[in-house]
């Protein structure tokens, strides 16, 4: 299936392709993409509506998050990503169970590569998602992890995140392994919190990137 303006470029700014405080020009991404210069249009308007790029002037360029929207961001993610995790040890297969155990063993070999690490935490995330089988929380979680996306670093590249990041993902897993669900749920939320903590830290400068 053909992926639209929108979602190209949407791929593109969550991919780091577009950060924070680039510019997008129409004729540009049309050629990048190798549509037409009205879809691009059209998908640049709806992304400007969902507050996920903003003017400069007459330039559309890729919208930053300041301190008050990231905690307002991270707030409601804990919130429903807990509920996720909670709902996912209620619902998930036992398949999904696995995967979800598969990726904590993998993502052990990534250790030393925060970009591939940031890859594989999205995909794990998604997963506990989808296990809520809950189309409308799935829903609303996609649109917070859109405004992830506006995020210029990710919380992994911290020295020493890493390996905590993954313990805690142990620590979910096996609490949805377990089927207790508001485990499941205490340790996504401390999950996130703590993911919340280091950026903060990374943002006064008192940890630094890899």
């Amino acid at each position: 299936m053909q992926k639209d303006a929108y979602t190209l470029i949407l791929e593109a700014i969550d991919a780091g392709t577009y950060r924070p405080g680039d510019r997008l020009v129409e004729s540009e991404l049309a050629e990048r993409f190798g549509v037409s210069r009205t879809p691009i249009r059209e998908a640049l308007q709806r992304l400007e509506t969902q507050s996920m790029l903003t003017r400069d002037g007459r330039s559309l360029i890729v919208a930053s998050l300041d301190h008050n929207q990231l905690a307002e961001l991270y707030v409601v993610r804990a919130e429903l990503e807990g509920l996720a995790a909670r709902l996912a040890a209620r619902h998930a297969s036992p398949e999904e169970t696995r995967v979800l155990r598969e990726m904590v063993e993998t993502d052990r070999l990534l250790l030393n590569d925060p970009k591939a690490l940031s890859r594989a935490n999205r995909r794990f995330h998604k997963l506990i998602h989808l296990a809520s089988h809950n189309r409308y929380l799935v829903q609303q979680l996609d649109l917070v992890h859109r405004s992830m996306a506006l995020l210029a670093s990710t919380s992994l590249a911290a020295e020493g995140r890493t390996e905590t990041a993954l313990a805690e993902h142990d620590a979910i897993v096996r609490a949805i392994e377990a089927r207790d669900e508001e485990a499941a749920q205490l340790a996504l939320r401390a999950h996130i919190s703590k993911a919340f903590e280091t950026r903060l830290k990374l943002d006064a400068g008192e940890l630094r990137s890899r």
